[in-house]
């Protein structure tokens, strides 16, 4: 893969950290899902089911209420972009790949085997995000000792456990979960030390887009206003070997990362003129 590829986020809930409410109605999502796919989205993520903090489950019935209409629409309209199912239940997973949907991103890292059974049977790409406990208590589990070489750890289990379900190796992505049972302080040691998830063989996608860590860093409350610290994370993932970056803001993203991807290009093909000289 040559260029970074960008995953637009488009959440269909009430409750979302910094985008919660604005893509409940189906047409403001698709017309907003539309604007990403213009701006050079390469993945939609669609997801029905807030996972900020402390969030509460909902049912089945109201995310695939929440998600259904968005995947159809993206379908009808004959979009070709890849589209993302953001969940960690099975039976959503499987009615929105039925819609259309053709990844599944679980937040629990497949961790239920009845979604192993589902990817392996409809041959879908994965995106494997690690967790500790759920999004309403994952913020008790963020001790570690080495949390890069715990979450490496946990990726690899989980990666097999996969394999071992008939998952073919080729449609596995991970996710090391900024923000997902870390604290402000792990979120920063993982990406000063991202490189380091290279060792696990598969192509990593990297989540920073608006999280509280980069408030933390840099004294942004308002998580709408993080995009400036979002672009330094993402770029700083992507140098140390992301391959795919999940965003809000697409068209700032996509421009970044074409800077990103430029100069990485040219370090590689200096780096080969080098070694051939030698």
């Amino acid at each position: 893969m040559s260029r970074t590829r960008i995953m637009g986020v488009l959440n269909a809930t009430p409750d979302s950290f910094s985008d919660g409410g604005l893509h409940l109605d189906p047409e403001r999502a698709l017309a907003a899902a539309l604007k990403m796919i213009a701006e050079g989205a390469d993945i939609l993520d669609i997801g029905g089911e807030s996972t900020r903090p402390g969030s509460p489950s909902v049912s089945v019935d109201e995310e695939l209420r929440r998600v259904l209409p968005v995947i159809v629409a993206l379908r009808s309209a004959q979009v070709t972009v890849e589209i993302s199912i953001d969940t960690s239940k099975p039976e959503v997973a499987a009615a929105a790949l039925s819609a259309g949907a053709t990844w599944i991103n679980d937040v629990t890292g497949f961790r239920d085997p009845r979604m192993r059974v589902l990817a392996a049977e409809r041959d879908c790409t994965c995106v494997v995000m690690h967790l500790r406990g759920t999004p309403a208590d994952m913020a008790e589990k963020a001790i570690y000792r080495d949390v890069v070489a715990e979450v490496k750890a946990e990726l690899n289990a989980a990666v097999e456990a996969m394999l071992v379900a008939g998952i073919q190796r080729h449609r596995i992505i991970l996710d090391p979960g900024f923000g997902f049972a870390k604290n402000a302080a792990q979120n920063l040691e993982l990406l000063a030390r991202f490189s380091e998830l290279c060792d696990l063989g598969l192509p990593l996608l990297a989540g920073c887009s608006r999280k509280s860590f980069i408030g933390a860093a840099s004294g942004e409350i308002d998580a709408r206003r993080r995009l400036p610290g979002t672009l330094a994370a993402h770029s700083a993932a992507q140098l140390a070997g992301a391959r795919f970056l999940r965003v809000h803001d697409v068209a700032e993203a996509v421009q970044a990362a074409r800077v990103i991807d430029a100069v990485t290009s040219l370090q590689s093909s200096a780096g080969a003129s080098h070694g051939s000289t030698r």
